[in-house]
């Protein structure tokens, strides 16, 4: 399988900051979508944005919320979406379509880790459903008007892929459920749906990229016990970070600005990316950095994304897929 799967010396690194990498690009005139752009490593990314000069809307299951904790930031709206609710993220995608405007960047930021066993819709798994499902119906909804600002979609994956391929013969664990083994099934599938996106999209002059931000300690990790924390070493049971490679927020956004900013990435697409690089392909046997082979397989990609289109009913491509 060739890939475009390798470094271009962008001159960043784990601790690049969004601001970092945002210096000397000017987003006026630009609008960008965050899902859950008003906790973690979102609000460091809609924050990022609109110092640069970006509109940023942000999409959020809390909307009282989610203004509470943007609502100082100058050029930030905050609109209602729940992305573990279909109709809730046609009404989204329709309030946005009828404004007119063009979307330069998408980021599918929002999502959820390692939760006990949830159901939602019609008995999906909720990490699938939220951290994927939702995501692909918004970004195919929302493609009239990615296609017409040419824009970048970036979907924030985890080295959490390396848990889990697909997994054809139970997507949902009717099963038996594992908390770890959905969440990297989910994040898997965030890649291979930047995969196919790409290829999909590059006629119309879009592009999509996915993202390992890197380990910070965020609401993300709401759903875990702080004694498994613990254990893992994560933290201490003060709960301050023990790992010394954990990123701030600043740092753990840096990645996913990059790819929706980066002119370094002009024409480019389809790749996941970690430390504001292209990540090389990994081998099984090497736990560290990279991605798996299984999450960027075309092949994969395309049978996903028409599981994905037949599940949710929304597909912008089904004449070219």
């Amino acid at each position: 399988m060739t890939t475009p799967q390798h470094k271009i010396g962008s001159g960043f690194g784990a601790r690049s900051t969004a601001d970092d990498v945002l210096q000397g690009i000017d987003l006026s005139g630009k609008l960008a979508i965050v899902t859950g752009g008003y906790s973690g490593l979102g609000l460091e990314t809609t924050r990022a944005l609109a110092r640069a000069g970006a509109r940023v809307v942000v999409p959020a299951r809390r909307p009282d919320t989610a203004q509470e904790a943007v609502g100082g930031i100058d050029g930030v709206e905050v609109d209602e979406l729940d992305l573990a609710d279909l109709e809730s993220v046609r009404r989204f995608a329709e309030r946005f379509l009828a404004t007119g405007r063009s979307a330069e960047i998408v980021i599918a930021n929002a999502g959820i880790m390692a939760c006990p066993e949830t159901r939602v819709g019609p008995g999906w798994e909720a990490q699938f459903a939220t951290n994927h499902l939702g995501h692909h119906a918004l970004v195919n909804r929302l493609w009239p008007a990615i296609a017409r600002g040419q824009g970048r979609v970036v979907t924030v994956s985890s080295g959490g892929h390396r848990i889990s391929g697909i997994r054809w013969d139970d997507v949902q664990f009717e099963r038996a459920y594992d908390k770890w083994q959905a969440y990297g099934q989910a994040k898997t599938a965030n890649i291979l749906f930047a995969v196919h996106l790409d290829k999909l999209a590059r006629d119309a002059g879009a592009h999509a990229f996915s993202l390992h931000p890197g380990a910070i300690l965020t609401p993300l990790q709401r759903h875990l016990p702080k004694e498994e924390m613990v254990a893992a070493g994560w933290i201490d049971e003060a709960g301050h970070a023990l790992d010394s490679s954990f990123k701030t927020p600043e740092q753990g956004a840096a990645t996913q600005v990059w790819a929706a900013t980066s002119p370094q990435l002009a024409g480019m697409g389809g790749v996941y990316c970690e430390d504001c690089e292209i990540a090389e392909v990994t081998i099984e046997d090497n736990p560290g950095r990279g991605v798996r082979p299984y999450a960027i397989d075309p092949d994969e990609a395309a049978r996903l994304w028409r599981l994905s289109a037949d599940l949710t009913g929304v597909d912008a491509f089904a004449s070219t897929r």
